[in-house]
Protein backbone atom coordinates (compact mmCIF):
# COMPACT_ATOMS: atom_id res chain seq x y z
CA UNK A 1 0.00 0.00 0.00
CA UNK A 2 1.36 3.35 -0.68
CA UNK A 3 -0.13 7.15 0.02
CA UNK A 4 -0.58 9.97 -2.02
CA UNK A 5 -0.76 13.24 -0.61
CA UNK A 6 -3.13 16.54 -2.14
CA UNK A 7 -2.31 19.69 -0.39
CA UNK A 8 -4.32 22.52 0.60
CA UNK A 9 -5.08 25.79 -0.85
CA UNK A 10 -2.24 28.31 -1.09
CA UNK A 11 0.85 27.00 -0.66
CA UNK A 12 2.99 24.84 -3.24
CA UNK A 13 5.63 22.21 -2.55
CA UNK A 14 3.45 19.72 -1.14
CA UNK A 15 6.73 17.09 -0.37
CA UNK A 16 7.88 19.63 2.19
CA UNK A 17 4.35 19.58 4.17
CA UNK A 18 3.76 15.79 4.31
CA UNK A 19 7.64 15.49 5.08
CA UNK A 20 7.50 14.65 8.69
CA UNK A 21 4.79 12.20 8.38
CA UNK A 22 6.35 11.03 5.18
CA UNK A 23 9.64 9.92 7.28
CA UNK A 24 7.75 8.31 9.73
CA UNK A 25 5.95 6.37 7.12
CA UNK A 26 8.80 5.01 5.67
CA UNK A 27 10.45 4.26 8.62
CA UNK A 28 7.44 1.76 8.78
CA UNK A 29 7.70 0.36 5.67
CA UNK A 30 5.40 2.36 3.78
CA UNK A 31 6.08 4.50 0.80
CA UNK A 32 4.40 8.14 0.03
CA UNK A 33 4.46 10.59 -2.41
CA UNK A 34 3.03 14.44 -2.47
CA UNK A 35 0.83 15.76 -5.58
CA UNK A 36 1.96 18.98 -7.66
CA UNK A 37 -1.01 21.04 -8.28
CA UNK A 38 -1.09 23.23 -11.25
CA UNK A 39 -3.39 25.87 -9.39
CA UNK A 40 -0.97 26.34 -7.22
CA UNK A 41 2.52 25.61 -8.97
CA UNK A 42 2.33 26.47 -13.03
CA UNK A 43 2.30 29.36 -15.29
CA UNK A 44 -0.55 29.84 -16.89
CA UNK A 45 -1.70 28.12 -13.45
CA UNK A 46 -4.28 25.47 -13.63
CA UNK A 47 -7.82 25.02 -12.31
CA UNK A 48 -9.20 21.88 -10.17
CA UNK A 49 -9.82 19.56 -13.00
CA UNK A 50 -5.99 20.24 -13.91
CA UNK A 51 -5.32 19.69 -10.40
CA UNK A 52 -7.09 16.10 -10.40
CA UNK A 53 -5.93 15.27 -13.88
CA UNK A 54 -1.98 16.07 -11.97
CA UNK A 55 -3.58 13.31 -9.17
CA UNK A 56 -4.67 10.96 -11.61
CA UNK A 57 -1.17 10.87 -13.08
CA UNK A 58 0.42 10.46 -10.51
CA UNK A 59 -2.07 7.03 -9.30
CA UNK A 60 -1.15 5.85 -12.94
CA UNK A 61 2.59 5.33 -11.65
CA UNK A 62 2.05 2.19 -9.80
CA UNK A 63 -0.18 -0.30 -9.97
CA UNK A 64 -0.14 -0.81 -6.05
CA UNK A 65 -2.86 0.88 -4.28
CA UNK A 66 -3.26 3.84 -2.33
CA UNK A 67 -4.76 5.84 0.14
CA UNK A 68 -5.28 9.08 -1.11
CA UNK A 69 -5.05 11.79 1.50
CA UNK A 70 -6.82 15.47 0.76
CA UNK A 71 -5.56 18.30 3.22
CA UNK A 72 -8.23 21.59 3.28
CA UNK A 73 -8.99 22.01 -0.87
CA UNK A 74 -6.88 19.18 -1.69
CA UNK A 75 -10.43 17.38 -0.40
CA UNK A 76 -12.42 18.73 -3.58
CA UNK A 77 -9.13 17.06 -5.28
CA UNK A 78 -9.39 13.75 -3.94
CA UNK A 79 -13.11 13.85 -4.96
CA UNK A 80 -12.86 14.62 -8.27
CA UNK A 81 -10.01 12.47 -8.87
CA UNK A 82 -10.62 9.17 -6.41
CA UNK A 83 -12.97 7.18 -8.74
CA UNK A 84 -9.15 5.87 -10.01
CA UNK A 85 -8.80 2.29 -10.00
CA UNK A 86 -5.66 2.60 -7.82
CA UNK A 87 -7.22 4.20 -4.84
CA UNK A 88 -8.44 1.87 -1.83
CA UNK A 89 -9.34 4.58 0.61
CA UNK A 90 -10.14 8.08 0.42
CA UNK A 91 -8.81 10.09 3.59
CA UNK A 92 -10.31 13.97 4.54
CA UNK A 93 -7.72 15.90 6.81
CA UNK A 94 -10.00 19.01 8.31
CA UNK A 95 -11.20 18.93 4.72
CA UNK A 96 -13.98 19.73 2.38
CA UNK A 97 -16.15 16.57 0.71
CA UNK A 98 -18.48 17.37 -1.37
CA UNK A 99 -21.30 15.82 -3.70
CA UNK A 100 -21.59 16.04 -7.43
CA UNK A 101 -22.06 19.59 -8.35
CA UNK A 102 -20.83 21.01 -5.25
CA UNK A 103 -18.18 23.67 -5.48
CA UNK A 104 -15.82 24.88 -2.60
CA UNK A 105 -17.53 28.34 -2.30
CA UNK A 106 -20.89 26.46 -1.62
CA UNK A 107 -19.31 25.68 1.93
CA UNK A 108 -19.03 29.05 2.89
CA UNK A 109 -20.62 32.50 2.12
CA UNK A 110 -21.29 34.71 -0.87
CA UNK A 111 -18.16 36.98 0.07
CA UNK A 112 -14.63 35.88 0.01
CA UNK A 113 -13.05 35.05 3.40
CA UNK A 114 -11.42 37.68 5.22
CA UNK A 115 -8.55 35.69 5.68
CA UNK A 116 -8.09 35.39 1.67
CA UNK A 117 -7.04 38.74 -0.39
CA UNK A 118 -7.66 38.61 -4.23
CA UNK A 119 -5.14 40.46 -6.61
CA UNK A 120 -7.38 41.22 -9.69
CA UNK A 121 -5.70 39.27 -12.00
CA UNK A 122 -7.35 35.76 -11.35
CA UNK A 123 -5.44 34.35 -8.44
CA UNK A 124 -5.60 34.65 -4.61
CA UNK A 125 -3.73 34.84 -1.63
CA UNK A 126 -4.07 33.83 2.48
CA UNK A 127 -3.53 36.61 3.86
CA UNK A 128 -0.24 35.93 5.50
CA UNK A 129 -0.53 37.99 9.15
CA UNK A 130 -3.41 35.32 9.91
CA UNK A 131 -1.00 32.00 8.99
CA UNK A 132 0.17 31.26 12.20
CA UNK A 133 -2.97 32.24 14.54
CA UNK A 134 -5.46 30.63 11.85
CA UNK A 135 -3.36 28.03 10.43
CA UNK A 136 0.01 27.21 12.29
CA UNK A 137 0.04 28.11 16.07
CA UNK A 138 1.44 25.08 16.95
CA UNK A 139 4.37 25.01 14.27
CA UNK A 140 7.58 26.30 15.90
CA UNK A 141 9.76 29.20 14.72
CA UNK A 142 11.71 27.20 12.17
CA UNK A 143 9.14 24.99 10.76
CA UNK A 144 6.54 28.40 10.32
CA UNK A 145 9.63 30.12 8.20
CA UNK A 146 9.79 26.94 6.12
CA UNK A 147 5.80 27.38 5.51
CA UNK A 148 5.81 30.53 5.45
CA UNK A 149 8.36 30.61 2.69
CA UNK A 150 5.79 28.13 0.49
CA UNK A 151 2.81 30.40 0.18
CA UNK A 152 1.95 30.94 -2.60
CA UNK A 153 -0.90 32.66 -4.90
CA UNK A 154 -3.42 29.73 -6.56
CA UNK A 155 -6.43 30.60 -9.25
CA UNK A 156 -9.30 31.87 -7.99
CA UNK A 157 -11.32 29.56 -10.43
CA UNK A 158 -10.59 26.67 -8.74
CA UNK A 159 -13.16 28.12 -5.15
CA UNK A 160 -16.06 28.22 -7.46
CA UNK A 161 -15.44 24.90 -9.57
CA UNK A 162 -18.39 22.08 -8.94
CA UNK A 163 -17.00 18.77 -8.81
CA UNK A 164 -18.66 16.34 -11.11
CA UNK A 165 -18.16 13.41 -9.63
CA UNK A 166 -18.07 12.26 -5.93
CA UNK A 167 -15.69 9.41 -5.31
CA UNK A 168 -16.46 8.77 -2.00
CA UNK A 169 -19.45 7.30 -2.94
CA UNK A 170 -18.01 4.44 -4.37
CA UNK A 171 -15.09 4.63 -2.65
CA UNK A 172 -14.37 4.05 1.28
CA UNK A 173 -13.39 7.01 2.53
CA UNK A 174 -12.13 8.17 6.28
CA UNK A 175 -12.53 11.89 7.66
CA UNK A 176 -9.68 13.18 10.64
CA UNK A 177 -11.40 16.06 12.25
CA UNK A 178 -8.68 17.98 13.61
CA UNK A 179 -10.34 19.43 17.04
CA UNK A 180 -8.10 22.28 17.55
CA UNK A 181 -8.40 23.82 14.10
CA UNK A 182 -8.83 27.40 13.84
CA UNK A 183 -8.94 27.16 10.62
CA UNK A 184 -12.10 24.96 9.78
CA UNK A 185 -13.48 24.97 12.82
CA UNK A 186 -13.80 21.73 14.31
CA UNK A 187 -18.26 22.22 13.44
CA UNK A 188 -17.57 22.64 10.14
CA UNK A 189 -15.34 20.08 9.57
CA UNK A 190 -17.75 17.19 11.70
CA UNK A 191 -20.72 18.13 9.16
CA UNK A 192 -18.53 17.37 6.42
CA UNK A 193 -17.51 14.09 8.01
CA UNK A 194 -21.30 12.85 8.22
CA UNK A 195 -20.72 12.02 4.63
CA UNK A 196 -17.69 9.88 5.57
CA UNK A 197 -17.73 5.98 5.68
CA UNK A 198 -15.52 6.43 9.08
CA UNK A 199 -14.87 9.25 11.07
CA UNK A 200 -11.32 9.92 13.07
CA UNK A 201 -11.04 13.13 15.74
CA UNK A 202 -7.61 14.14 16.54
CA UNK A 203 -6.53 17.28 19.15
CA UNK A 204 -4.31 18.50 16.57
CA UNK A 205 -4.77 21.95 14.77
CA UNK A 206 -4.65 22.45 10.82
CA UNK A 207 -1.52 20.62 9.95
CA UNK A 208 -1.10 18.08 11.87
CA UNK A 209 1.01 15.78 9.28
CA UNK A 210 3.23 18.58 9.92
CA UNK A 211 3.56 19.36 13.63
CA UNK A 212 2.11 15.77 14.85
CA UNK A 213 3.35 13.36 12.32
CA UNK A 214 3.76 9.84 14.67
CA UNK A 215 -0.36 10.22 15.16
CA UNK A 216 -1.03 10.99 11.58
CA UNK A 217 0.77 8.05 10.49
CA UNK A 218 -0.47 6.11 13.15
CA UNK A 219 -3.66 6.71 11.73
CA UNK A 220 -2.95 5.86 8.27
CA UNK A 221 -0.78 2.87 9.15
CA UNK A 222 -4.21 1.03 10.29
CA UNK A 223 -6.06 1.75 6.90
CA UNK A 224 -3.57 -0.20 4.78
Amino acid sequence: MRIVFVHGAFVRDGAWWWQPTADVLAGRGLRSSAAVLPSCESEPRGDLHDDAAAVRALLDASDEPALLVGHSYGGMVITQAGNHPAVHRLVYVTSFLPDAGEALADFGGSEPPPRHVSHGDGTASVREELVRPLFAQDFDDTTYAGAAARLTAQNEAVFGQPVTTAAWRAVPSTYVVCADDRATLPETQRRQAARATDVVELPVAHHPFVTRPELVAGVLQTMT
